[in-house]
């Protein structure tokens, strides 16, 4: 089940296509050593997530701090560089944005309730400008917004589409090998 999750995984981030997630799912369903399992994880980061130790298997944690997800990791050139500086200075547009409409509001009520200043309001305006600051800054255009936009909302709503046909594919291959189980 670890290594069914696992390629749904690679699949729902669009490493696999539909053809390749379902032919390498059924090796790995029907795979009884480990050995034709690493077939099905030929070409994806982090190889096979699993290892024999002592006669028995063990999961390998997947993700960010795996090395061998870190060192199967490639480098992007032309148009795929583009974006992936797209969605890096978006991300971090993101995550300031939080940041400062936090600190704001943190601001606002400190102000209003704690120090009881009548012009508390004057820290609203000024989101306009601390907004702003981080796009200037990262040279986030409007374009840039409105595409990163798009892809993050296009991202979504792919891989949304992919982990609801890894479920159920996990799921019609559990029922397949438990034929009890619904």
């Amino acid at each position: 089940m670890h290594a069914l999750n696992v390629v749904s995984e690679h699949y729902a981030a669009g490493r696999l296509d539909t053809t390749e997630f379902y032919d390498r799912s059924e090796v790995i369903a029907s795979a009884r050593t480990l050995d034709v399992m690493r077939g099905a994880f030929r070409g994806l980061p982090g190889g096979v997530p699993l290892e024999q130790v002592d006669g028995r298997l063990r999961k390998i944690p997947v993700g960010e701090d795996n090395p061998a997800a870190i060192a199967s990791r490639t480098t992007s050139t032309g148009a795929d560089a583009e974006l992936s500086s797209l969605r890096r200075r978006g991300g971090l547009i993101d995550s300031l944005d939080g940041v400062i409409f936090g600190v704001t509001l943190v601001t606002f009520l400190v102000l209003q309730v704690v120090v009881d200043w009548d012009y508390a309001w004057v820290v609203w305006p000024s989101l306009l400008i601390t907004l702003s600051l981080p796009r200037m800054i990262l040279r986030f255009s409007d374009a840039d917004e409105e595409i990163y936009g798009e892809l993050k909302d296009a991202e979504a709503k792919s891989r949304k589409k992919r982990l609801q046909e890894a479920t159920e594919r996990i799921l019609e291959l559990e029922s397949k090998n438990d034929p009890g189980k619904i």
